[in-house]
């Protein structure tokens, strides 16, 4: 199946998109690091210090520009397209913390940056075409029908049971908790840009979409959705290791963005169901590629431990549910945090 041209403008957009955000991880961490050496309070314990760091304004520019491009991408692409391709931001991530914050990429993590391609690749290929929408009423329908509700309830229910019940007893010590927050907004927030990205691109083309409240609404929806992952994945990526933060806050996004999307926009009407197993087989594939680049990356750098014998480096399952998917002993990072604030042992964002 040949990508159409709205599709393969989407897809270029997503690949820009992820090298700039997966620059925009390691640069906001740096930056995080340094806010915390001289505040000495972490953003995880509501310290800011962060806003009046440089470091952490480039990385947050570089992200801007990335979640700009990937913005466009979601007004030619659908969602199911575009979103798995985030995967390819890990494999850059991944990268430049080998350099940048001594995080040792594994010769295994090889293999999962190929499957991350090639599940990119058979994704693109078997991508669904969008029907054409004329007016952002035609959107509003879409998000207004009852099985979307129930989702838009559903999500709303559980990131005010994460955010006031959850965080305070456990979400420096649980990764799933401050990913979890971010990943079910992020899911609303996609489908609220497809919207808008949609309005805009009519609006540029002559049909003026900005009159209708539809328009607007979205645009509230977006602000509010994006400031609470930003708040909450600054959270996490100073609370837990990048490389358990990553991965896992992709998988559940995707997952989360895909079947949003299905639920509201439809993207599996009318694609016959090999079509629909091949974009789930490439899905998987980018999903298993992206755990083992980050989970074997983790292991490597164990292996690399001072002492004659290295204790075993946590898994990406062992971050998941205990602690915060940091060695005490080894973890480099948290060495030279601690360093930085003066050995304040605080586990935080």
């Amino acid at each position: 199946m040949g990508l159409s041209e709205d599709n393969l403008k989407g897809f270029v957009l997503a690949l820009l998109s992820s090298v700039f955000i997966g620059a925009s991880f390691i640069i906001k961490k740096k930056g995080l690091r340094r806010a915390a050496a001289v505040s000495g309070v972490r953003a995880g314990y509501g310290g800011y210090a962060y806003l009046l760091e440089p470091l952490w304004w480039l990385g947050m520019f570089t992200m801007i520009v990335g979640e700009v491009a990937n913005f466009v991408a979601y007004a030619f692409a659908p969602a199911i397209l575009v979103t798995p391709l985030g995967a390819l931001s890990i494999i850059v991530s991944a990268v430049l913390a080998h350099f940048m914050l001594k995080e040792r990429l594994h010769q295994l993590g090889v293999l999962g940056c190929i499957m991350c391609i090639s599940g990119s690749v058979v994704i693109v290929i078997h991508a669904p075409q969008e029907s054409p929408i004329t007016s952002v009423q035609e959107i509003w329908t879409m998000a207004t029908q009852p099985a979307f509700l129930l989702y838009v309830g559903s999500v709303i229910v559980l990131v005010f049971l994460l955010i006031f019940h959850f965080a305070p007893r456990c979400g420096h010590t649980n990764v799933l908790v401050f990913t979890g927050i971010c990943s079910l907004m992020g899911s609303l927030s996609v489908m609220s840009v497809k919207a808008l990205g949609t309005a805009l691109k009519l609006t540029f083309e002559g049909n003026n979409q900005l009159v209708y409240p539809e328009t607007w609404f979205f645009m509230l929806i977006v602000a509010i959705c994006v400031i609470t992952q930003m708040n909450y994945l600054n959270k996490a990526l100073d609370t837990f290791n990048t490389a358990v933060v990553s991965p896992i806050y992709y998988v559940m996004f995707t997952s989360l963005t895909i079947l949003a999307s299905v639920i509201m926009f439809k993207d599996w009407d009318g694609q016959n169901i090999g079509s629909i197993i091949s974009e789930l087989c490439g899905f998987i594939a980018v999903l298993s590629g992206t755990i083992l680049l980050n989970s074997t990356k983790d292991s490597d750098r164990g292996s690399s431990y001072r002492g004659g014998h290295a204790p075993l480096s946590p898994t990406l399952s062992t971050g998941l549910f205990s602690g915060n998917g940091e060695s005490p002993r080894h973890d480099e990072e948290n060495v030279l945090l601690s360093e930085e604030i003066c050995l304040r042992k605080q586990e935080l964002y």
